[in-house]
């Protein structure tokens, strides 16, 4: 996989039934995390560490920051952050897939300058199991 366009990274929101990209965002994460269960005993070989495979809890976190563009995407956000909802979303990788499911808007944060444009960021939490469709 060759270089993207950070801007091809896309974080969509469900509005209405279809996905909506979450508009004005300039930058945007997704990280994915695997809990470790360690089984680690006197009888471990050599002492080394042992993990058991497929326990654990797996998250994904999602974040992104921007300025006010789309009254519908930022009504919704607000709506579904207020309401303490969770909310299906899906993040578009370029080159890469899609992930689609279930999140929680963990935080929201509102800042401006006297003499610049007002930004947020937010960042969400995965409420269920995610989908995976590779490109």
């Amino acid at each position: 996989m060759g270089a993207q366009n950070g801007k091809d990274l896309l974080i969509k929101m469900e509005i209405d039934g279809a996905f909506v990209t979450v508009a004005g965002l300039r930058a945007t994460r997704l990280s994915f995390n695997a809990e470790t269960v360690d089984v680690t005993s006197l009888d471990s070989e050599g002492g080394w560490r042992e993990l058991l495979a497929g326990a654990g809890v797996r998250s994904a976190a999602i974040s992104g920051s921007g300025v006010f563009r789309d009254a519908e995407s930022d009504a919704r956000v607000r709506q579904v952050f207020f309401g303490a909802g969770i909310a299906p979303f899906q993040v578009v990788i370029p080159d890469f897939g899609t992930v689609t499911g279930a999140f929680q808007i963990s935080s929201v944060e509102y800042a401006g300058t006297h003499n610049g444009e007002a930004t947020y960021a937010l960042s969400l939490v995965s409420a269920g199991a995610l989908a995976f469709e590779a490109m």
